[in-house]
């Protein structure tokens, strides 16, 4: 019989289990037929086993920029006031994970379920569009990667927002955008330490995987992060 997706609180629906098999195509004409889009280190990911995909986050396009250049398919975590209207069916049957920013518990539990299933999921752990170079990361990435085992692979998306965008523009097609994987990493809690405590420094370590990485990423495609406006005082 076929698998009934339980409902969630706030009206959600776990993630369609067979949704990125048609969603990573999808993603793979964005990269390929709208836009130019060139991929390294894929032979970084692992061929079988959960994966965590930790991506830097400037434009709307990151996610399906990135589901479209990986090797694997994946479910990806978007906000949930994305899950509205045409878009959020989209998003809903193409397997992604709607995530309330306020909080939501529900979001990483259903992402480890998949985990445990041998999946993948994508992360953008920065939470928000901005810099793109994972100053910050979210504790969610940490507790993903310290409760399922899986490795975390950082992925540099570069091109989706240049220096002048505005964050919410949308590239002109034609644009060559790069995706870069890295080498994955597995944490692991601390002998003899708080759950909090394990937690943090984990966060604190993907977010310098990420950051490095990043910064990597620029130095070999030649593609630099958006500069930041300077501040002005009155």
């Amino acid at each position: 019989m076929p698998r009934t997706e339980p409902a969630r609180a706030g009206g959600f629906t776990a993630p369609v289990r067979w949704g990125p098999r048609w969603g990573r195509p999808v993603g793979k004409v964005l990269d390929h037929l709208v836009y130019r889009t060139r991929i390294h280190g894929r032979e970084h990911v692992p061929a079988a086993g959960p994966v965590i995909f930790a991506a830097n986050h400037l434009s709307y396009l990151d996610g399906p920029v990135m589901v479209g250049a990986a090797p694997r398919h994946m479910h990806v975590l978007v906000k949930q006031e994305m899950f509205s209207g045409f878009l959020g069916k989209v998003l809903q049957y193409s397997g992604q994970i709607p995530v309330d920013r306020s909080g939501d518990r529900a979001a990483l539990t259903d992402a480890k379920a998949l985990l445990e299933e041998g999946r993948c999921i994508g992360i953008l752990p920065e939470g928000t569009r901005g810099a793109g170079d994972a100053a910050e990361v979210s504790s969610g990435v940490a507790w993903l990667a310290l409760n399922s085992g899986a490795p975390v692979v950082p992925v540099a998306v570069l091109g989706t927002r240049i220096s002048g965008e505005h964050r919410d523009a949308i590239p002109r097609p034609g644009r060559i955008f790069h995706v870069a994987f890295g080498a994955p990493q597995t944490y692991r809690r601390l002998p003899s330490a708080s759950g909090r405590v394990s937690m943090d420094t984990a966060a604190e370590a993907i977010r310098r995987q990420l950051s490095g990485h990043v910064r990597r990423s620029e130095a070999f495609t030649g593609q630099r992060l958006p500069a930041t406006p300077p501040v002005t005082t009155l």
